[in-house]
């Protein structure tokens, strides 16, 4: 009999807590998709600057519970994208251009050490044929002299490809990680190259002044020149803001 209640209660907490620790899993996957979801709309607009959040609207708005919006939007106030609005209220913050610029500095920063170590520390001949062949697609979307709708989508692939190469080569997560974090503000990630699919005749410029920078960058790498890779880097960083007013894709009052 004791054996059989001991059995019993044996079981019962294991039950239980395989019921928690899977609960558990539950709840944390929810909330990353939770985050995932917000910071996605607020970069792309649908939540703009100022805008005051509330938990009920935005769990309805997603479907979920009020409980994974409550921690999403302390994780978003960490990560920058949102800010206090009274006691217990958030709000989208609002970025101005020197807060980007400086997203876009830091950016460069982290890339340009991630290059200089790579350099330093010189390229496998796997990794090597990895940036060969980001270029050779870098090179195959614009070897006819414009762009096309869909050369967008296959860009901004090899773009990611490109510098996460790079990033992730140095044999340590520590830049990655800050990356990641730089990487919620707006126009700071290595994909936000700004290009305009009503005139692709003018965004091509701007593609061509960026692959040849991937050049110079790999080539910069190959010869184990550190310092020189990681100041290419750090301009590579700004091509998708200030290039446009270099190449005159902004309209005058914007210069």
């Amino acid at each position: 009999m004791v054996n059989i209640c001991f059995g019993w209660i044996h079981w019962r907490q294991q039950y239980s807590l395989k019921a928690f620790l899977t609960r558990g899993r539950a709840v944390s996957k929810n909330n990353t998709s939770v985050v995932a979801s917000l910071r996605q709309w607020i970069r792309e607009g649908r939540y703009p600057a100022g805008e005051r959040l509330a938990e009920l609207h935005v769990a309805e708005h997603l479907g979920v519970s009020r409980t994974p919006v409550r921690l999403a939007f302390r994780t978003l106030e960490q990560e920058g994208l949102l800010e206090r609005a009274g006691q217990r209220g958030y709000r989208v913050r609002a970025f101005t251009e020197t807060d980007i610029l400086c997203a876009l500095e830091v950016r460069g920063a982290l890339e340009g050490v991630a290059a200089r170590r790579l350099a330093e520390q010189g390229l496998s001949t796997a990794l090597e044929a990895q940036l060969i062949d980001c270029l050779d697609r870098g090179h195959a979307v614009l070897e006819k002299g414009f762009l096309e709708a869909d050369d967008v989508t296959v860009w901004s692939e090899l773009n990611e490809c490109f510098h996460t190469t790079i990033i992730g080569s140095i044999g340590s997560s520590v830049i990655g990680d800050a990356l990641a974090r730089n990487d919620h503000l707006p126009f700071a990630s290595a994909d936000s190259i700004i290009l305009d699919t009503q005139a692709l005749d003018r965004e091509y410029r701007k593609l061509h002044v960026a692959q040849t920078q991937h050049q110079t960058i790999v080539q910069a790498l190959r010869q184990g020149e550190g310092a020189r890779a990681e100041m290419l880097m750090r301009e590579h960083a700004y091509i998708g803001l200030r290039y446009g007013e270099l190449l005159s894709l902004d309209p005058p009052d914007r210069r």
